[in-house]
Order: structure tokens, then C-alpha cells, then sequence
């Protein structure tokens, strides 16, 4: 059975504020950790009135102070927004209350809008530095050269584990050139996914992180106990996603039972494509969607999102994957068995 973790973005619902969205991501990860994800990640995204996630670092030490096992990280940080010194400092903070259990993932774009990038006091020319600033920043977690004049104090010797994301090619270049995990924004922009899983592969170069290539896809899942309960549950990122393409970005809104009454005909085309490598249904399609998935791209590990705007349901849809992805592991196990 491969791993399956959870991305999630600390969504506020219609009606709910930021301090709900923090408490449910805190619960949800608690869990997660007893269902048996592997990992917990949280995006950095800015002046967006939707997510309450924008101080990553911060959240991730609030979720692993309240769990115990799982790993928890970012999923991640957009690293032209920082400093690469700054964010060594944060995660190294967070590896050594935490050790063994904190992941950086390094985003090359701001995660937000221009207005939003100038006030965060960067460059808006620094993602061209974006290879140079991950080294830099994986220089601060390894072991101090003597006489080195400038270190990450917490950071330096942590050895924070660092994964690269991306939606393009160029995410999949680097990763393989720096011999690093690789991470595919899948669940919003799915469209080089295929290419991008080709070049990683056939590019990478091993390194002191990684002997051969490690490759996470990420996934929507709406799961329910019925195939129209799970439509009726992904209405919501539906509407998100529409009203984000518009301009009008919001709190996660309420779910509808037709999509096709509340969406702009002109973005529903838009939208079905970017949510396109999404899992919907009963726990029988999910357990098949998830199967689909694995046997098409082949993933080392695959990483699950689904923004529900009732907590319980969003609980209730990762419980149904969990489920799937241990039946999917015994299946796997018994078919192996069966060829020996």
C-alpha cells in the first residue's frame, strides 16, 4: 500500500470565521493521524477572505504540538514571498520541537495577487532566483562547515526534509536536478501532469536525499455515503473555484444540489478541468476513483484535499478514503501473495 496524506488550506466556511477554520484543521488532523495518513501539509495563500492558512509555519507548529505521530509540513511555503534564512529559522524551529516530523514543500509562485506580493515586501522578480534560494535554504538545515559565519540557529544540523511543488515543467526539472521529492498540484492545475511526471522521472539525478525518484500526487476527494451526497459535497470547492477564476474570491460557499444553477456557463468548462483529477462518490466509487488514479500515474504517495464546507462531512469524506486506500492495500497485498 503506498501512503496517502492530507493538503489541506484551513478553509473558512460561509458563515464560520478564521478561528473555526484553525480549530476543525487542528481536529481534522487528529484524525487523520488515527485513520492513518502520513502525513498533515497546510498551503500558504495571502488576502484570501476563504483560507485561514497564511501563517503557515505558524499553523503547522499549532497542529503538531496538538498531534503525536503524523507528519505535518508545508504544502507549502511560497518561497519568493521570504527570505530563505527566515523560513530555515521557522522550520528548524519546528524540527527541533518537533524532531523527525516536520516537511518543507518550496512553491515557486506568490500565492496570491500582485497587490498582496508588494505588500509581503518581496521582490516580485524573485521566483527567477527560486533554484538558488532552495539551495541556499538546504544549506541552513545540514551540519555547519567550521568557521561558518552565518547559520540557522534553530535550523543548522536539522536536515528538515525539503520537497518541491509545482504545476509545470519547471517544478519537475528541478526537483530532478536537486535529486529531491516531488510534489504535483494535481487537484487545481492538472494540465502538464502527465509530462511533468515523464521528465521527473526520466531526469533525476540521485542524491544525498534520495536514491531514485519519489513522486506525490495530489487529488480531490468527496466522499459520502451516497454518489449524490458526494456531488452535492464538492459543489462547494466547485463554486470556490468559479468564483476565484472570476475575481471574487470568498468564504468556502454552501453546498448546492444543482452546480449548473449557481456557476457561470462560461467558467464551468474551466472548472471541471482544473478539479478534473478529482475522486466523487459512494465508498465503493471512491475506493475505485483512488484505484483508477494509482494504476494510471503510479505515485510513491498520494495526498488528499477536499474542501467540505461541513466539518463533519469533510471528517466523515477523508474517513471513507482512509478506508478505501487500506482496502486498496490489501487487495495489493493478496494479489502479490497470489503471483508468489
Amino acid at each position: 500500500m503506498i501512503p496517502y496524506s492530507v493538503l489541506d488550506l484551513s478553509p473558512i466556511p460561509e458563515g464560520a470565521t478564521a478561528a473555526d477554520a484553525l480549530r476543525n484543521t487542528l481536529h481534522l488532523a487528529q484524525e487523520a493521524e488515527r485513520l492513518g495518513y502520513n502525513r498533515f501539509w497546510l498551503a500558504e495563500h495571502h488576502n484570501m477572505t476563504g483560507i485561514a492558512s497564511a501563517a503557515t509555519a505558524v499553523v503547522i507548529g499549532h497542529v503538531a504540538a496538538g498531534t503525536q505521530r503524523i507528519r505535518v509540513g508545508a504544502g507549502g511555503i511560497m518561497l519568493p514571498n521570504h527570505a530563505p534564512l527566515v523560513i530555515a529559522e521557522q522550520f528548524g524551529t519546528l524540527a527541533t520541537l518537533h524532531p523527525g516530523r516536520i516537511d518543507l514543500g518550496l512553491g515557486r509562485a506568490p500565492g496570491t495577487d500582485m497587490l498582496t506580493a508588494r505588500a509581503l515586501r518581496r521582490n516580485l522578480e524573485s521566483s527567477d532566483n527560486f533554484p538558488q534560494d532552495v539551495v541556499e535554504l538546504m544549506s541552513y538545515f545540514a551540519d555547519a562547515a567550521p568557521n561558518q559565519r552565518l547559520r540557522a540557529v534553530p535550523g543548522v544540523g536539522t536536515q528538515v526534509p525539503v520537497w518541491i511543488l509545482g504545476s509545470s515543467l519547471y517544478g519537475a526539472q528541478l526537483a530532478a536536478h536537486l535529486g529531491l521529492p516531488y510534489a504535483f498540484a494535481s487537484h487545481f492545475a492538472p494540465g502538464a501532469l502527465d509530462d511533468a511526471i515523464e521528465v521527473y522521472r526520466q531526469t533525476f539525478r540521485p542524491s544525498e536525499t534520495l536514491d531514485k525518484p519519489y513522486f506525490m500526487l495530489a487529488a480531490n476527494v468527496f466522499a459520502a455515503e451516497t454518489d449524490a451526497e458526494a456531488k452535492r459535497l464538492q459543489s462547494s470547492m466547485q463554486q470556490a473555484f468559479a468564483n476565484l477564476r472570476s475575481g471574487h474570491p470568498g468564504p468556502l460557499p454552501r453546498p448546492v444540489e444543482a452546480i449548473e444553477d449557481v456557476i457561470d456557463p462560461a467558467f464551468r468548462p474551466g472548472v471541471d478541468e482544473a478539479l478534473r483529477v478529482s475522486v466523487v462518490g459512494s465508498p465503493t466509487n471512491v475506493r475505485a476513483g483512488l484505484a483508477g488514479l494509482i494504476a494510471r500515474y503510479q505515485p510513491d504517495e498520494i495526498i488528499l484535499t477536499g474542501q467540505i464546507h461541513d466539518h463533519r462531512a469533510r471528517v466523515r469524506s477523508f474517513a471513507i478514503a482512509a478506508e478505501a486506500m487500506l482496502a486498496l492495500g490489501g487487495e495489493a497485498s493478496s494479489h502479490s501473495q497470489a503471483a508468489e
